[in-house]
This record gives structure tokens, C-alpha cells and sequence, in this order.
């Protein structure tokens, strides 16, 4: 499976925006897709997964109650809503598809291009 992600740009602290990753490929409905971010200087982390059909989420304390995931199998694409983003937000945010409901990267095969999310005022 190909991922592409989209959606980042700049906001404001407290600001919301919605990041997109869509897929290629009839398989997509069979991972599950985490999203991840890495801001500059720092190791990638993880933020948030969504199990294959949807009925299971997951955060990372740090966004867990502003951030929400979500997909849609029928349209190859899953969505990070991110909302009253805080300036320690700004990172580059990339999504990846696994067999595995992992949190650690090591465990996603798949990884589409990140997008820029910058939380400034």
C-alpha cells in the first residue's frame, strides 16, 4: 500500500486542522494506520493508531482528548482531527500502515511522505 499525507500548514495555538493520509491499493482496509510525528532535533513519536475497521483508537497521552483518528475504507483514507493545537504540536506528522497494533514505528511497513503542521502565533 501507498500512503500520501496532507493537510498540515500553519496555524494558531488553539487553532484545529485536519491532516489526511490517502491510500493506494485494494489492501487498505486490512491495516492498521498510525500516525506519527517528529519535530526537529527529536525522534519520531507516536500520536495516534485506528485499527482496520475503525472500532478501535488509540492516542498518545500527549494528544489523547485533542486529537482524533478516523477512516474511511470506502475512500482509501484515514484522518488525524486535530484540534486546540499547542505550539509543542509543530512537528512533521507522517502516517503508516501495519499488520500490527503496535505503537513503535518499527512495527508499520508502510509510510507515506509527512506534512508540515507549524503551531505558532
Amino acid at each position: 500500500v501507498q500512503l500520501q499525507a496532507s493537510g498540515g500548514g500553519l496555524a494558531q495555538p488553539g487553532d484545529s486542522l485536519r491532516l489526511s493520509c490517502s491510500a493506494s491499493g485494494r489492501t487498505f482496509s486490512t491495516y492498521y494506520i498510525g500516525w506519527f510525528r517528529q519535530a526537529p532535533g527529536k525522534e519520531r513519536e507516536f500520536v495516534s493508531r485506528i485499527s482496520a475497521t475503525g472500532s478501535a483508537t488509540y492516542y498518545a497521552d500527549s494528544v489523547n482528548g485533542r486529537f482524533t483518528v478516523s477512516r474511511d475504507n470506502d475512500k482509501n483514507t484515514a484522518y488525524l482531527q486535530m484540534n486546540s493545537l499547542k505550539p509543542e504540536d509543530t512537528a512533521v506528522y507522517y502516517c503508516a500502515a501495519s499488520n500490527y497494533r503496535h505503537s513503535h514505528p518499527r512495527f508499520y511497513d508502510f509510510w507515506g511522505q509527512g506534512t508540515l503542521v507549524t503551531v505558532s502565533s
